[in-house]
């Protein structure tokens, strides 16, 4: 392998890296803000954690917190669902 193809192979990984997102690089939600969704998607549910899927939310989206701390926060999800529902905590910007 050349030198430009190792480098080109590098800059291609970290690119790829820089583009992913996951546990470590997101944060939990905080009661009372709206926060941007940092997942590639995150499921909406209906009436608890675990419950029905309402819909998705996507890299972008926001999400306003109502109620929270734990594993999953309750709150408005806006962008195409526009309604109240739950999402897994941990994975907002």
């Amino acid at each position: 392998m050349t030198r430009t193809s190792k480098l080109t192979v590098l800059v291609l990984a970290a690119a790829m890296a820089a583009m992913t997102v996951g546990p470590a690089d997101a944060a939990d939600g905080r009661v009372g803000q709206r926060e941007t969704v940092c997942a590639q998607d995150l499921f909406v549910r209906v009436t608890a954690p675990h419950g029905a899927w309402m819909g998705t939310l996507y890299r972008g989206q926001t999400f306003l917190v109502e109620q929270g701390g734990g594993d999953w926060v309750y709150g408005f999800a806006y962008g195409d669902i526009n309604r109240r529902g739950w999402v897994q905590n941990g994975w907002f910007c």
